[in-house]
């Protein structure tokens, strides 16, 4: 990107609407997952309203947290507002804090309507999301950010959703939530990827700068492998298949020399994934709603994910050998 964004369009950049997909889709498909019961859609609507808002707080906050330990200096990806000094960096944190403060507003609405329990985990989100870069010990900073993204933007954002229909989890819904989880962790990997060379200089170590380039591609493919098995053993395989191909496509780009800039289609590519993989998956539970997740599905869908395996395995080899 040339030049400097203006007023309006820095602010939706930081919010980085590429990622918005693993805020949307564990929403949409925990809530499909209670089907052929009818929807809350005032719920359903605060769902979204929350997972969106923890979504950008949680950009906005790494945006700052960065920034402010110098970590975007090195950075090739997507402009930040604090690293380019555009915006104090005083208000990037507002605005983080702004946001988390929208989060826990239609958390507590959604919670009188259902449980007080979200609150509890809604406050537990928002501590996630601001300690995942920010604080003295950052958890992103030590490679564990795909466990939490796992668990809040895979299973508390789907089998929460399908919860907040009626009171009741659906099995189908922790087999959702693990692969809405895979594709959310898939995101993360294709920033952090990206991102490798920086990361190593400023001290950053996720697991892909630990892994290193040519291993940190193998977590991408076990992002895809967990979508797969998630999706396929919740029975809809159509979202299995679309995993599938989509996946390989985006795992066989990474099994090249490319690094830095070469891989920021990789981030695109990702959510565009996630959104197939939401919107075949959630087609095929308003189709046939009362198809429920069984064992056999998930050991057929192991089977397809180790063919891919092997399918990955042999292009690393030629990769490596060229």
């Amino acid at each position: 990107m040339s030049g400097t964004p203006g007023p309006v369009r820095r602010w939706v950049l930081a919010a980085r609407p590429r990622t918005l997909p693993a805020a949307l889709v564990p929403v949409a498909l925990g809530s499909l997952s209670v089907r052929p019961h009818a929807l809350n859609f005032l719920n359903v609507v605060l769902c979204a309203w929350v997972a969106l808002a923890l979504q950008i707080a949680t950009n906005f906050a790494n945006d700052y947290s960065d920034g402010v330990k110098g970590t975007d200096e090195v950075r090739v990806g997507p402009f930040r507002l604090t690293a380019s000094r555009v915006v104090p960096a005083s208000t990037v944190r507002n605005a983080a804090m702004g946001t988390f403060a929208a989060a826990a507003l239609g958390g507590v609405f959604l919670a009188a309507r259902t449980s007080w329990w979200f609150v509890l985990i809604g406050a537990a989100a928002i501590a996630a999301g601001w300690l995942y870069t920010g604080g003295p010990r950052p958890y992103g900073y030590m490679g564990l950010g795909e466990v939490f993204v796992m668990i809040f933007f895979g299973f508390v954002a789907t089998v929460g959703t399908a919860y907040a229909m009626g009171d009741s989890i659906p099995s189908k819904s922790w087999w959702l939530g693990l692969g809405a989880g895979s594709m959310a962790c898939a995101l993360l990997e294709a920033n952090n990827i990206r991102d490798i060379d920086g990361d190593q200089l400023s001290g950053k170590k996720t697991l892909a700068a630990r892994a290193g380039r040519s291993r940190a591609s193998w977590l991408y493919v076990v992002c895809g492998l967990g979508a797969t098995l998630g999706v396929g053993a919740a029975c809809r395989f159509l979202g299995c298949v679309v995993v599938v191909v989509y996946g390989v496509a985006a795992s066989r780009f990474l099994f090249t020399a490319r690094t830095g800039r070469e891989l920021l289609p990789l981030l695109a590519m990702s959510a565009r994934l996630q959104l197939l993989v939401g919107l075949a998956t959630g087609i095929m539970l308003a189709v046939a709603p009362g198809v429920r997740a069984n064992s056999l599905s998930a050991v057929v869908t192991g089977a397809l994910a180790l063919a891919v395996v092997a399918l990955l395995i042999q292009k690393s080899r030629q990769a490596t050998r060229h």
